[in-house]
């Protein structure tokens, strides 16, 4: 379901991979604590994140919702 509400459209995910900037957005954590998730192994490349070929992070929305699943249980 689409909505013309401006700011309900701004939160939703673009796409399956977005950056670290855009992941902070949707997410509410930081830019920094995503990537410290990252730098402590605990958000492991092509499950939480995958690399581009120019080495930039992209956060899988998927793969964060699954992890904070693990939280939940």
């Amino acid at each position: 379901m689409h909505s013309n509400h401006p700011k309900l459209a701004r939160r939703t995910a673009p796409a399956p991979y977005v950056t670290v900037a855009r992941a902070a957005e949707l997410t509410g954590l930081s830019e920094k604590a995503i990537r410290r998730k990252i730098e402590d192994g605990k958000w492991i490349e092509g499950r939480e994140y995958r690399r581009a070929p120019d080495g930039g992070i992209f956060i899988s929305m998927t793969g964060f919702q699954e992890w904070l699943k693990q939280r939940e249980a």
